[in-house]
């Protein structure tokens, strides 16, 4: 495997690579489908839970992943920054796609909490949108502006015909970021005619990313595992079918 970072910006944004091998054993494999993977943190930072550890979830399933670091904090996150950031990790796939066996008709991308704000916006509004996005638990509304670094917009108002199809996860009992935000985009998504798959554990806790060991810090929340962790590979055979 190939792990590398990409400087993007003189500011701090980079693009890390986690490329699986080519072999001669597995042909079908000389242009993979690839996942950006953009972690939460609610645009204060850049959440280490909801990076390498989702990296490593679709390298397992045969994807080359790339994890954005976009621009975090009060000022440097303000709306549309981190959505430039995220249309420039876009290019640098595209343009790098022959020398990192990237298939550029399977390029997904994969946003938790504000990362999912993120991969939403990229999704609605960017210039170059992903074939399917995948939506953690994601910060959809304006009105969740108060806990963010940054004021954001509504992106279910942004929905059209264009929005990329979308796989959404969350727990009916998140704390932090109320399921009605993936509520009010499935519904947005659905009005659009935009396909859409969505997954509501009624058992859960915001920030569970890929929901195993690797990931949780508190034993109250073991017992979640094997319920949430299933969410990874439903998204997978929702993207198969996608891209098949």
């Amino acid at each position: 495997m190939r792990v590398f970072t990409e400087k993007l910006t003189d500011d701090g944004v980079t693009l890390t690579a986690y490329l699986p091998d080519y072999s001669e054993e597995m042909k079908h494999m000389a242009k993979r489908p690839t996942m950006l993977v953009i972690p939460g943190g609610a645009y204060m930072f850049c959440s280490d839970r909801e990076a390498e550890p989702v990296a490593f979830a679709y390298n397992a399933y045969g994807y080359n992943a790339f994890v954005l670091r976009y621009s975090v904090g009060k000022g440097k996150a303000a709306f549309p920054r981190p959505l430039e950031d995220a249309e420039l990790a876009m290019q640098t796939i595209i343009d790098n796609a022959q020398d990192w066996n990237v298939d550029t008709d399977r390029i997904a991308a994969i946003g938790f909490s504000a990362g999912g704000h993120l991969c939403a916006a990229l999704a609605t509004m960017g210039k170059i949108r992903p074939a399917a996005v995948v939506l953690g638990y994601p910060c959809i509304l304006e009105s969740i502006s108060n806990i963010l670094a940054e004021p954001i917009p509504s992106l279910d108002e942004k929905v059209d015909a264009k929005t990329s199809p979308a796989f959404i996860f969350h727990a009916a009992e998140d704390g932090c970021v109320p399921v009605e935000h993936s509520l009010a985009f499935s519904t947005a998504l659905a009005k659009a005619g935009v396909p859409f798959e969505l997954h509501v554990f009624e058992k859960g806790y915001h920030g569970f990313s890929v929901a195993n060991n690797a990931v949780y810090d508190k034993q109250e929340h073991v017992d979640y595992q094997a319920h949430l962790r299933c969410w990874v590979d439903m998204s997978v055979r929702w993207l198969h079918q996608r891209f098949n």
